[in-house]
């Protein structure tokens, strides 16, 4: 019997969309948005804010000398967190009635600064009990470590999770670790691996 289900976050609840953000600091920066992903992953800074090994602040300082912009901290905040568009991939509702009959946590590869957009922007976050987050636990999904970090808090067997996330490689890292899991395609799909759980909502 699943007792707990865990949901990532991008790509499942909220969407993700980088050219969206890459447009919106294209407007603040010389650079056009088809060169600013190479300019961020020269950096090699998001791994470090992501498992929290460096701290939002100098992380925005030196992002910013790497794409020219001159903005405050919370501005770049702003842009940093344009990748996600103000909808969800699944309804409140959903949520909402899984937590009546079985615990909820979020268990996602994220960083303080969206974390914090996310929390401000979208209420059905209120939903979960608990949230596994890598710049928290200081390590990233596929890594074992996040997986058992979860099942710790789910307070359960990891038998009796459930998870599901966008991308494959994660899905296969929980049932590595013992948690039933399946690949977020739409909230369709979703409801009907659910069911075929005896997880209702």
């Amino acid at each position: 019997m699943i007792k707990t289900v865990i949901f990532d976050l991008g790509g499942v609840i909220v969407p993700l969309d980088f050219a969206r953000a890459y447009k919106a600091i294209e407007g603040r920066s010389p650079y056009p948005a088809g060169e600013i992903p190479a300019r961020i992953a020269s950096t090699g800074l998001v791994p470090q804010l992501e498992t929290g090994r460096i701290d939002p602040k100098e992380f925005a300082e030196r992002i910013s000398r790497a794409l020219g912009l001159h903005v405050g901290y919370e501005e770049f905040c702003e842009l940093w967190s344009a990748i996600f568009p103000p909808r969800t991939l699944i309804p409140e509702s959903l949520l909402a009635g899984l937590r009546r009959r079985h615990r909820l946590l979020l268990l996602s590869n994220t960083n303080a600064i969206h974390f914090a957009h996310i929390r401000r922007n979208y209420p059905l976050l209120e939903h979960f009990d608990d949230f596994v987050l890598s710049y928290e636990v200081g390590a990233m999904k596929p890594a074992r470590e996040i997986y058992r970090e979860a099942v710790a808090r789910s307070g359960c067997r990891p038998e009796e999770c459930f998870f599901t996330d966008d991308v494959a490689d994660n899905v296969e890292a929980a049932r590595r670790e013992g948690i039933d899991a399946a690949q977020f395609h739409d909230c369709e799909q979703l409801q009907r691996e659910l069911r075929a759980r005896g997880i209702d909502w």
